[in-house]
């Protein structure tokens, strides 16, 4: 036990090798210095595993820990300087994956991200008049271009966007929504939750597969505030049923005097038709030309955007919106602001969103080019595996037709054709596989199909494809691989 333990390097060793010098030019001195220390208590701990099995006549060198220290340095600094939530492969098929953050970001988008946060910005600056200014400057009028809306206002998502907009219009009085319309989004948030929160009186009509227009006006008395149509964006009511369009809905709130709000969710600014996805999703631009008096979307959906509530409406809605004191609650922050705009930009040429917004991009890939993409990515794992001399006839792969889907709430009922890459091993299970995967640098998230691993190529970016294959081989060349070790294996082990 003491030889294996005299084998561990001090983090005076690590901090004085050269790669490590390179790195505290690049990153602070304390994140080298607490990724050096991980890294030996790792070390630590898996000699105290070895000598606990009674393995103790194993020849270390300290050069050698030392050697594997220092390589594993630089993603454990990266992890110690941005212990916070981390890119990750998304291999999944699901586009908007509300648990990966959902809509990535374009990269020019991202690099206005990071201008804005490493120095000071006009967030609430007037540059032409040298005072004051808004941070709705920045998105509001482009907003409402892009949509053809009266006026827009934004906050920090739209469950922020539904709840300011009933408290301002709706508290202390009813507000009548299909019972069909009752969504409940992604961590139990339910809409008759956020209701009870605004100070809003919910009101049910019609049933769960049936609302007609005569429900609500029935509904309709002197507290009536505000009638609430809810996109089921998340599912589908199939069969028996019927539902009050928009267009109604706004028809009567103008002959009883009572707004309307349209609460879009998903925000599909162009109809996905003419890319053959016939999705029967309502647009954010056919929703604000039906006349509804307020129109609220999330930003990281199919808008493609960064986490935000976008409200569309009337100028004077907008206006009271925006001097409700829970506006600063829920106010946009400037990182977020920076690439919201970003995005906007992009969608004023819906016939040029795909090049740019990767959302689009992925949704809208067909399966050739994916079985395209699939066959290079097969390519780089052949290559990996033969130059880690991992025998063939122990690794199947295959290109395999696998249906993807939208996620985030979109487009529930929409199954779209697509194609991933199977790897099967003959010595290590599915699962374990996986499970060796999500703990490379960075992490690969996968699926599991009849007994595979599979990647499915319409989240993959072309950059990935690389990185990628290496751990796939990396996981695949493990010593329990080929029946047993026969030299300290250092990788991490499997738990029950």
């Amino acid at each position: 036990m003491n030889e294996l333990m005299r084998a561990i390097p001090s983090i005076s060793d690590v901090l004085s090798d050269p790669a490590a010098v390179e790195l505290m030019a690049a990153y602070p001195r304390w994140a080298v210095r607490n990724a050096a220390r991980e890294l030996i208590d790792s070390e630590r701990r898996r000699f105290s595993s070895v000598a606990g099995q009674g393995v103790c006549s194993i020849d270390v060198q300290r050069q050698d820990v030392l050697a594997r220290v220092v390589a594993n340095l630089p993603s454990a600094t990266v992890l110690a300087a941005a212990p916070g939530p981390r890119y990750v492969i998304n291999a999944t098929g699901i586009v908007l994956h509300t648990n990966l953050g959902r809509a990535p970001l374009p990269e020019y988008a991202a690099r206005a991200v990071a201008e804005c946060a490493m120095g000071y910005s006009d967030l609430e600056y007037d540059l032409e008049g040298g005072g004051r200014g808004s941070r709705q400057d920045h998105i509001a009028r482009a907003m409402a271009e892009l949509t053809g809306a009266p006026a827009a206002y934004v906050v920090n998502n739209n469950a922020a966007a539904v709840l300011l907009c009933l408290d301002t219009l709706a508290r202390g009085r009813k507000v009548l929504v299909s019972r069909g319309e009752l969504v409940e989004i992604g961590g139990s948030f339910r809409v008759p939750d956020i209701m009870e929160r605004s100070g809003a009186t919910l009101v049910e009509v019609g049933t769960t597969n049936r609302t007609r227009l005569s429900d609500y006006r029935r509904a309709i008395d002197l507290e009536a505030g505000l009638l609430l149509k809810v996109h089921t964006s998340n599912f589908r009511v199939m069969g028996f049923t019927e539902e009050v369009q928009l267009a109604e809905l706004v028809e009567l709130g103008r002959e009883c005097g009572l707004p309307v709000m349209y609460d879009l969710g998903s925000g599909l600014v162009s109809d996905l038709g003419r890319f053959g996805l016939h999705a029967e999703e309502p647009t954010v631009i056919e929703a604000v030309a039906s006349g509804a008096d307020l129109v609220t979307f999330s930003g990281d959906k199919l808008f493609g955007g960064p986490q935000a509530g976008i409200i569309l409406g009337r100028e004077d809605l907008i206006r009271k919106i925006s001097v409700n004191p829970l506006a600063r609650a829920l106010r946009i922050d400037k990182l977020t602001l920076s690439a919201l705009a970003a995005v906007a930009a992009a969608w004023e040429n819906p016939d040029d969103a795909g090049e740019s917004i990767p959302v689009l991009s992925m949704l809208t890939q067909n399966t050739d080019e994916l079985r395209e993409r699939a066959a290079s990515l097969m390519g780089l794992i052949e290559a990996g595996l033969d130059e880690r001399e991992i025998p063939r006839n122990l690794v199947d792969l295959a290109i395999v037709d696998d249906p993807s889907e939208a996620g985030g709430g979109s487009m529930p009922t929409v199954s779209i054709p697509g194609a991933s890459v199977s790897v099967t091993s003959r010595c290590i299970p599915a699962d374990q596989l996986q499970t060796r995967l999500r703990r490379c640098e960075p992490p690969v998230v996968a699926r599991i199909a009849e007994g595979s691993v599979r990647f499915h190529m319409r989240t993959l970016f072309e950059r990935d494809l690389k990185i990628l294959a290496e751990h796939v081989c990396d996981a695949l060349a493990s010593p329990a691989t080929f029946g047993g070790d026969t030299d300290l294996d250092f990788s991490e082990k499997e738990q029950d």
